[in-house]
């Protein structure tokens, strides 16, 4: 490992581009390892950024530090390093006997350094400066491409939305015409953003259906797609527990599905085998009144305690349901509790391999809290 630190020495400075740390040798305490350099009050940093299942946790360390923090995971727990920094690339291997195996290269081109500070300016998917039409039209931006200060935030949202959709594109099927439902649809920021990212940007053959029961709104909308020729597109005024517009769909997208209507929503996406299953849910109502623990009585006796706890118990026993209708689920964030407190989405990708349901946990959680949530009671039929 001596050679490993000299070369450690030598690269963490302003230079490095990235270290991607992977392939555990034995029971590491995170699947893989990212570091990269960043300034913290003008002083160079390295943050490590570790992914277990599916957390992930950030810490800023000095140069030291970063240095035996490397050589420890690589000497006790992994045995794949790849090091890019501006001028060269460097891998190691680290063999179940604890042989070390190193070997650099220069990069074929210098590279430029990053910009390192952590305060950067964020790159959107879609550009500040870059006017996109359906953008203009729902006063997002200005015809010169200028976001309106005042629309800010649904600019950051529709480009997180667009963020937790270019995770999953390698998940989506390949070699054939796509159909997408985004159910509660509304005025379809989202949707139509979906739409120019998959469609436009990435060239995917896609069928995109918005649902609602405003029907002003999606006369609107259907206004709007002809306007820009997006032939592929169609909304339709409609509830989403009796819509059967489609026999097969392969991702469906529920953002803002008051209460119960975000479960019929996910067990149309189940039954169907959708791929990929986006939902922000909204109004958990339901386990609020039902919700009864002798136990937590100190506690649930606060109705905006109860209230809250209510909205995450659902949230998080929606998504045991989904892992136990073969679903690789995600709890995530999806903007800054700042903009909105309806900031959880849930992501659901369709394993390739059968499972089979076990919903003992799922049911023991239930009985301790005394509910019956409409997800399981549709999906357990």
């Amino acid at each position: 490992m001596e050679r490993l630190k000299n070369i450690l020495e030598e690269q963490l400075t302003a230079d490095l581009s990235q270290i991607i740390i992977s392939n555990p040798r034995r029971a590491a305490l995170a699947q893989k390892v990212k570091i990269r350099p960043v300034l913290l009050k003008e002083e160079l940093n390295f943050q490590v950024t570790e992914y277990k299942g599916k957390q992930v946790f950030h810490e800023n360390l000095k140069k030291q530090e970063a240095s035996d923090y490397i050589a420890d995971q690589m000497e006790n727990f992994f045995g794949q390093m790849v090091l890019e920094s501006t001028t060269k690339i460097v891998n190691v291997l680290v063999s179940k006997k604890g042989t070390v195996t190193i070997k650099q290269k220069q990069q074929k081109n210098e590279i430029k350094p990053k910009e390192l500070s952590h305060n950067r300016k964020k790159r959107y998917i879609l550009e500040e400066g870059i006017a996109v039409p359906f953008l203009v039209d729902l006063g997002v931006q200005t015809k010169e491409g200028k976001i309106v200060h005042s629309r800010y935030d649904k600019f950051r949202q529709i480009n997180r939305f667009l963020e937790f959709i270019q995770d999953i594109v390698e998940d989506l099927p390949k070699g054939r015409e796509l159909t997408i439902v985004d159910f509660g649809c509304g005025k379809s920021y989202l949707t139509f953003a979906m739409y120019h990212y998959l469609k436009v940007m990435k060239g995917f053959d896609i069928r995109v259906i918005g649902l609602d029961l405003k029907e002003d709104v999606i006369a609107y909308c259907n206004e709007l797609k002809d306007k820009y020729g997006y032939e592929k597109m169609s909304f339709t005024t409609g509830d989403i527990a009796s819509y059967t517009g489609v026999d097969a769909v392969d991702m469906v997208v529920t953002l803002h599905a008051c209460d119960t209507a975000t479960d019929y929503a996910l067990e149309k996406a189940v039954k169907w085998g959708a791929s990929v299953i986006l939902s922000v849910p909204c109004c958990q109502h339901e386990l609020n009144y039902q919700m009864k623990n002798e136990e937590l009585s100190a506690v649930l006796k606060y109705g905006l305690l109860k209230e809250r706890i209510a909205a995450l118990v659902t949230d998080g026993l929606r998504a045991e349901m989904l892992e136990q209708c073969g679903y690789d689920t995600q709890v995530l964030e999806f903007i800054d509790m700042e903009h909105t407190p309806k900031n959880i989405l849930i992501r659901g990708v369709k394993k390739n391999k059968e499972t089979k349901a076990d919903f003992e946990k799922y049911d023991n959680c239930c009985k301790a809290l005394g509910v019956d949530p409409m997800l399981g009671r549709l999906l357990k039929k």
